[in-house]
């Protein structure tokens, strides 16, 4: 079976996606009462309507139906493309994932997609093109930033801490805020932490980082310091983090603390660990920038589900910003959304680093960590609410206690809140 469907894969995704090559016995029942021509509608499935293929492929993988998940992992095989609709699309990614799934290559072959990423400045240029197209990381860095800026007028030694600090672009408006102030700027200190995984997307280490930051620093008149950090956040303890006193602190997650393993995956709830050190710091605030999805602990089936509903929304939001046919919207969706699709289908326990939790959950922690809510200003709100103007009119933005929630259609996306 394997065999085959690497054929399939090949024919949709491209040679250069083709990973999984790890060759288990047949999953051919020859005596399974479904090998007849009539078995789709034994099935009960329409093959005509991809998402009920899509659907019935988890549901029979979940069943460890090996010989109806042949008959319908070919069935979509022949269905889907990274050139179709948003569905044919995403069940490429998904089919990626069954593949990786059953052949129990799913970790390598998250690694490998990271290995056969283009070059660190082709990589960037995808995701600078996904941010453009969608609204949801400006959304999210916009209202995080919005919180900062108010938790920390009038204060004159200020120290970020940002969990996933990735480029650093987050914190150029910040720096040319705060060396605009009034009076004259304050001495400003950011933590960046980051594994060394991102240093090849990011095209160098954190030192670049630093680089970057100390110059827009330098040509804004604005005193600065930056404290690289080369761990996991799992891996952040608070000497790490260079505490001084009489620093107005601020801690950044911004779609980061879902990778962090909690109790499900570790004997340390690292996710809990962390939230309560940083309450013991006594923030200005702390902001958190989620997807809104429930992965994190749910079984394979649910799971699955839920990833065909969330990127189903995200597909289509991307659909209508980009032709079908667009050579950089097919790139933009195989390195920086598939690996996250094939991990969530693919791969268990400590392998699966894609586990995201709803915010009510997110909630929960914050609350039992000692955090209260810091609402956001009726000024970020309106700023976002313009930001979104410009986009898709499916973009749907919601505040529901002082809270930020932005969807599209009726699919909340994103969450973003704040917490002292």
């Amino acid at each position: 079976m394997i065999s085959k469907l690497k054929e399939l894969e090949n024919a949709i995704l491209g040679p250069e996606l083709d990973i999984a090559s790890d060759s288990p016995e047949s999953l051919l029942q020859a005596n399974h009462p479904l090998k007849q021509d009539n078995w789709r509608q034994l099935l009960g499935i329409d093959t005509g309507d991809l998402k009920q293929v899509i659907i019935a492929c988890g549901k029979a993988v979940a069943a460890n139906d090996m010989y109806v998940t042949e008959l319908l992992i070919s069935e979509l095989g022949q269905l889907v493309s990274v050139s179709g609709d948003p569905m044919q699309r995403l069940g490429a990614y998904m089919l990626e994932g069954l593949v990786a799934r059953l052949s129990f290559s799913g970790s390598k072959l998250y690694k490998s997609l990271k290995c056969k990423e283009p070059t660190g400045s082709e990589l960037m240029s995808y995701m600078h093109l996904l941010c453009e197209i969608c609204p949801f990381y400006k959304f999210g860095y916009m209202s995080a930033n919005g919180a900062i800026a108010e938790a920390i007028k009038g204060e004159n030694f200020i120290h970020i801490i940002d969990f996933q600090i990735a480029q650093g672009s987050q914190w150029i408006t910040i720096i040319q805020a705060l060396a605009a102030r009034p009076g004259g700027p304050p001495f400003l200190r950011i933590t960046g932490i980051d594994d060394s995984n991102s240093a090849y997307a990011r095209g160098g280490g954190l030192d670049m980082v630093g680089t970057k930051l100390h110059s827009v620093s330098a040509s804004c008149g604005l005193p600065f310091e930056f404290n690289a950090v080369r761990a996991a956040s799992h891996e952040v303890y608070i000497q790490h983090l260079d505490i001084r006193p009489g620093e107005a602190i601020v801690v950044n997650f911004a779609y980061q603390l879902h990778h962090t393993p909690d109790e499900s995956v570790s004997v340390e709830n690292h996710r809990d660990r962390i939230a309560r050190m940083i309450k013991s710091l006594s923030p200005r605030v702390v902001t958190l920038v989620e997807q809104e999805s429930n992965t994190n602990t749910s079984a394979f089936l649910p799971r699955y589900l839920e990833t065909l509903d969330y990127y189903t929304a995200m597909f289509e939001s991307i659909d209508v910003a980009l032709p079908r046919d667009d050579k950089r919207r097919i790139s933009t969706e195989q390195h920086c959304v598939a690996r996250d699709i094939v991990n969530l289908i693919a791969c268990e326990g400590a392998e699966r680093v894609e586990r995201h939790e709803v915010f009510g959950k997110w909630k929960a922690r914050f609350a039992m960590a000692g955090f209260r809510p810091y609402p956001l200003s009726s000024v970020v709100n309106n700023t976002i609410k313009t930001l979104l103007d410009s986009y898709h009119s499916c973009y749907r933005l919601e505040e529901r206690d002082g809270v930020l929630y932005l969807g599209w259609k009726s699919r909340v996306l994103v969450v973003s809140s704040a917490w002292c």
